[in-house]
This record gives structure tokens, sequence and C-alpha cells, in this order.
């Protein structure tokens, strides 16, 4: 067996773009440090809405196989090398947003048994053994059934590995907060005028928005800050980037963290606000306290 590196994160998120926007900076960074990055994308998105005019014509399985090749695109601007797919290929499609007629498809992501989905991840976790598992909230960040749904498997999954034999030591969920969040749509403000979007998100669609409280963990992401706008760019079905500011198919600008935040929801935390996921951790700064 291949001998492991001394620090392993897991990333698991419901469609490719996801992790570059939430977590790219995080991903390039522990990646340039030489820890084992693994990504698991649980659908290939096939039903997201397609931004450039000459790519429109890209549905279903075929924009799937598309974003497949953006999301291998971003990983290589990321560094990472390990990606995989829940369950392997084709095994769950994208749901849609919530309350449409996709949901229904008993092939979505939405209407995967947790237990069966979670037993595919399980199989990551035993070969890879992270310390680290990054994933969304109960919500699923904003309410989207596949975050939702990748949420409730991630966790799943973990008490599974525990039982199985490997207890991943720390779990945390993508937040970003309300006051970092306000202060960086407040500049948007001020920049839109020359931005190529007519108008700026809300602070409450950023995913994962809460009180300064819920923060225990920031990631610096400033020395990666090009790499994951790179990434951003990768994925251009779904995101245009105008740098420190992206949109999503809504036209709507919203800010490009390149601070990238964490709620530790299970483990020990390695200080009051970790600058490093696996503080108090062998081969993390910092002692568990």
């Amino acid at each position: 067996m291949t001998e492991l590196p001394a620090r392993r994160l897991l990333l698991v998120h419901a469609h490719p773009d996801d992790e570059s926007i939430n977590n790219g900076a995080t991903m390039a960074r522990y990646a340039s440090e030489g820890a084992l990055v693994t990504l698991v994308t649980c659908t290939l998105g096939e039903l997201g809405e397609v931004i450039p005019p000459e790519l429109r014509h890209l549905s279903g399985a075929a924009l799937g196989a598309y974003r497949a090749s953006e999301l291998a695109a971003a990983m290589r601007a990321l560094g990472v090398d390990d990606t995989r797919r829940l369950g392997g290929a084709g095994r769950y499609r994208d749901s849609g947003m919530m309350g449409l007629p996709d949901n229904d498809d008993p092939g979505c992501f939405w209407r995967a048994d947790v237990d069966e989905a979670a037993g595919h991840l399980l199989e990551v976790i035993l070969e890879t053994r992270p310390q680290v598992l990054v994933t969304y909230d109960d919500r699923g960040g904003y309410g989207h059934p596949d975050h939702i749904q990748a949420h409730r498997v991630a966790m799943r999954a973990a008490e599974l590995a525990a039982g199985a034999g490997w207890d991943i030591p720390k779990i945390y969920w993508n937040r970003v907060p309300r006051p970092a969040a306000e202060a960086a749509f407040a500049r948007l403000e001020g920049d839109l005028p020359g931005l190529p979007f007519d108008r700026a998100a809300d602070v409450d669609d950023v995913p994962g928005v809460v009180g300064e409280e819920r923060i225990t963990a920031e990631i610096d992401g400033a020395a990666h800050a090009a790499a994951k706008a790179a990434a951003m760019r990768a994925h251009a079905t779904q995101i245009a980037v105008a740098e420190p500011y992206f949109a999503l198919s809504n036209e709507l600008a919203q800010p490009l963290f390149r601070t990238e935040y964490y709620e530790l929801v299970r483990g020990r935390a390695g200080a009051a606000r970790e600058t490093d996921l696996f503080a108090g951790l062998p081969g993390g700064t910092g002692e568990a306290s």
C-alpha cells in the first residue's frame, strides 16, 4: 500500500464549480504544501444554467461532460490531483433547484438513498483516511437540494467511517462571516460602475453567511488568490470572473473571497480562531486546547 501524506483533506461538493468558489484558496494552499487534497463531486451539474451564448447548446449529459472537463482544468489550476465522482461516473445526476420537477427524477442525487451514497463516500474515506473533512451545513449553504444531500451524505459517511475504524478528527462546514461579507459588498457597490455586471447580489445570497461568533477558522488565501481565480475561470459555463468579483448565471456581482472561512462542527479546535485546518493535529500548527 502506498504511504499516505502526513496531512489529508477531503472535500465533498455537489457540482463542479462549488469547490473553487468555496474552497479554491484552501485547496491550493494545502496542495502546495504537500497535503493530500481529495475532492469528491456528487454530480456533474447537468442542469446548470450556461452563461456563454456559444455554449448554451449544451444541456443534460453533454453539459455534464463539458463541466467535467472544466473541473479537470480547475483542479490543474489549484494543483489538486485527486478528484473523484461519488459512486463512479454516472451514478448520480443533478437534481435542479428546489421545488422543480427535476427533483422527482429517480436518478437524481436528491432521490439517492443516503446510506447507499454514504457507502460510496466511505470507500474514499477508508482509502484516503482524511484528518479533515469539509462540506456544507444542513441547509447546503443556500438550500439547493444537491448541496443539502451532499451534507447529509458527508456527515453520514463520517459516522460510518468511525464505526469502520477511521474516526475523522475534524469536520468543518463552509461559512462566511456576515461582517466580512457586508464589508466586501460595500466595496463592490463602489466598484460596480467599472465592472461588466449591472447589479450586485445581496449579502444573503452568499451561501453560508453567519454571525462572526460561528467562525472558528479562516484560511488566508492571498498567496493563492490567482490560483483560485484561475480555477473559477475554468468553470466558464457557470462563472464570469472580474477580479476581485464574479457572477453566476443571474449576472449579479458578488465578492470573490480570498480568505475562506469555516465552522468546526466536530473535533477540537487548535485555537480560538484557527488559521490552519490541521491545527492541533500531527503535522498541523498549534496544540489543541
